[in-house]
């Protein structure tokens, strides 16, 4: 398995007020988190200013001159509208992504259901992302990048959680879409928010991994409730309730030899070179 990281402590410098860039990013890492063994930097889509070629390559060459692959594209597709020309153009933006993931030399493009729209019923949310996601593995197979379908709790720019947040809705659409070009990014801290267990999920998907988000959670002090992700504390990898022991053996056991991005909480670069180091002994990278 490979080490990668995710930036989530830095989206809002990197996403909101543009005061770190992608190099700024990639410098940090070679400096801080290279030496323990991290060798890829997961890109969140949000994070370019452009989706243009000339741009994408001004990413990929930052990256690549600290020394680091790119290899997963973080998209966030919404297919779970009511409104049919507004599935279009999610997936208008979603085949651009796959474009955009193959120009960064990424292997794997992310892809989720959508939001949990009240109105739409649960049979529609499937058929659509199902149909969606069916549109686009042609275009995958062309640029030869896999889609990974991640057990989500709620992307930031949305407004609702993710409509295939518990486990029948998400296992639904995945045994539905049988393609060399489709898997599943497993996150195993999303499945506590399900208030669900993050080790029986992995074993029902465990095959089909194709990529993993690596991140831990712990309830806040006084928290009565464990599933309520607002008494959920989203940091550092090792410190909380996932059982990565349990995890890397099930990985380890279906032959799983992809990229593991820390997806860290949100106290900075130290906290995310002590979750690196976590995983760099569980993955023995160094």
């Amino acid at each position: 398995m490979k080490l990668a990281a995710f930036p989530k402590c830095f989206l809002r410098e990197l996403c909101v007020e543009r005061t770190m860039s992608v190099a700024d990013w990639a410098a940090m890492a070679k400096e801080h988190l290279a030496p323990i063994g991290v060798t890829g930097l997961e890109i969140y889509w949000r994070v370019l200013e452009s989706l243009d070629a000339k741009h994408v390559d001004l990413i990929r060459r930052q990256v690549e001159n600290e020394g680091f692959e790119a290899p997963m594209l973080c998209a966030s597709p919404d297919f779970t509208s009511s409104d049919a020309a507004y599935r279009r153009d999610q997936v208008e933006l979603e085949i651009r992504l796959i474009e955009v993931a193959a120009r960064l030399g990424a292997k794997t493009c992310r892809v989720l259901s959508g939001q949990r729209r009240p109105e739409v019923s649960v049979d529609e949310g499937i058929r659509w992302t199902v149909e969606s996601i069916e549109t686009l593995l042609p275009v995958a197979e062309s640029h030869e990048v896999v889609l990974a379908m991640e057990n989500h709790f709620k992307d930031s720019y949305w407004e609702l959680p993710e409509f295939a947040q518990q486990s029948d809705r998400f296992l639904a659409i995945v045994s539905q879409i049988d393609s060399p070009w489709f898997g599943v990014n497993y996150d195993p801290s999303n499945t506590l928010l399900a208030g669900e267990d993050p080790v029986a999920l992995l074993r029902e998907v465990a095959p089909r991994v194709v990529s993993m988000h690596a991140s831990d959670r712990r309830p806040r002090p006084g928290a009565a409730e464990v599933t309520d992700y607002s008494q959920m504390i989203h940091g550092e990898i090792g410190t909380g309730l996932i059982d990565f022991d349990s995890i890397f053996a099930i990985l380890r056991g279906v032959g799983f030899d992809g990229w593991v991005s820390i997806e860290d909480g949100e106290s900075g670069i130290d906290e995310l070179v002590r979750s690196a180091c976590y995983l760099a002994g569980k993955l023995a990278v160094v």
